[in-house]
């Protein structure tokens, strides 16, 4: 968000040493009280003039709702102009990664966002529809927009068969995002987004997809050069007249080039991954990398070529590690090549 031009200031809700994409790591959860005495901190040094909030990750039931809390406080006092991206970190491929009392509170605070940014597993917990078709899918929508009125939905990560459309034939594996703005009576207007997957497991590409959106959303809003509505900011929700067919949205045009940033950028992490990853293990058998806190390679079992299991996991993750300050003309001026499609 700041390479992009984004005055950011982070509550941070864990203060942990690595994410947890490792398997392992060390640190600490902000407490309700720790992340609400941060809030009344930047609002008495007048640090509080946010038009737009990004909430992602929040380990424990109490602690989301303090994160709520402050998501309504600033819609209370911008009468319909402050803009809340929720990204419901909850878990992902049918496991949670947080408490089962965290999901309720995710339940309440869906409809009090301005866009929400689950995974399919995310959606299901959310909407309670499983997700196994398009058809499925479009129920998981117009349960997200009619139920808890959320006004903007995107869902990550979707590998489902569609036999119509012609980005998922041939012999590519492809992944896809679908999103939807509701009508004025909460009705979808849909768009899918399809693009070929890359063979590797990235940490944070949730994280990436979630504040990239908020930077296109809003400069597809209030941009005057690319803005196609005009006044459209001034609207609650930065919702488009009942007129705007799904792919006009402004949050279809922000998903194509958030789209097209990250097929770059982990297109490029992904060259060379494997060179690296051939160094770190030669450098942890040699003793010259911490791989499990004693450098000599003798992890618990044998994994690749005598390195152990638990070093080769961590190893991988290091390899594996987007490279977003190297590629900052991937996140500033991406070609977009993957186009929405009505649904």
């Amino acid at each position: 968000m700041q390479s992009l031009g984004c005055d950011v200031a982070a509550l941070n809700t864990v203060d942990f040493s690595n994410h947890t994409g490792y398997g392992q790591w060390t640190g600490t959860r902000s407490t309700p009280e720790h992340i609400l005495d941060l809030w009344s901190g930047l609002k008495q040094s007048f640090l509080d003039d946010f038009d737009m909030m990004l909430s992602g990750y929040v380990p424990g039931a109490e602690a989301l709702g303090a994160v709520g809390r402050i998501a309504e406080e600033l819609k209370s006092r911008a009468e319909g102009r402050f803009f809340w991206v929720l990204d419901p970190v909850m878990g992902d491929n049918g496991n949670l990664y947080v408490g089962g009392d965290v999901v309720p509170v995710y339940r309440g605070l869906a409809g009090k966002a301005d866009l929400c940014l689950p995974n399919q597993f995310e959606a299901e917990l959310l909407s309670e529809v499983k997700i196994t078709d398009m058809l499925s899918l479009g129920k998981a929508i117009e349960v997200l927009h009619s139920r808890y009125g959320v006004p903007h939905i995107v869902i990550t990560s979707l590998s489902l068969p569609d036999d119509t459309d012609p980005d998922t034939l041939g012999n590519k594996k492809t992944l896809s995002v679908v999103g939807s703005s509701m009508t004025s009576t909460k009705q979808p207007r849909a768009f899918k987004i399809s693009f070929p997957a890359i063979d590797c497991y990235f940490s944070g590409t949730g994280d990436m997809f979630a504040a990239l959106m908020v930077v296109r959303m809003r400069e597809a809003v209030c941009d005057a050069s690319t803005s196609t509505e005009p006044g459209l900011d001034t609207r609650r929700s930065w919702l488009s007249e009942d007129g705007v067919g799904a792919l006009e949205l402004p949050l279809a045009r922000a998903a194509e080039r958030v789209l097209a940033s990250m097929h770059e950028v982990l297109a490029k992490t992904a060259e060379g991954l494997e060179g690296r990853l051939e160094e770190m293990v030669r450098g942890v058998k040699t003793g010259g990398v911490n791989g499990n806190g004693n450098g000599n390679g003798n992890g618990k079992g044998e994994g690749e070529g005598g390195v152990g299991k638990k070093q080769m996991q961590v190893l991988k993750s290091k390899a594996a590690e987007l490279k977003l300050v190297r590629h900052l003309d991937s996140l500033r001026g991406p070609k977009v090549v993957f186009r929405a499609r009505r649904l």
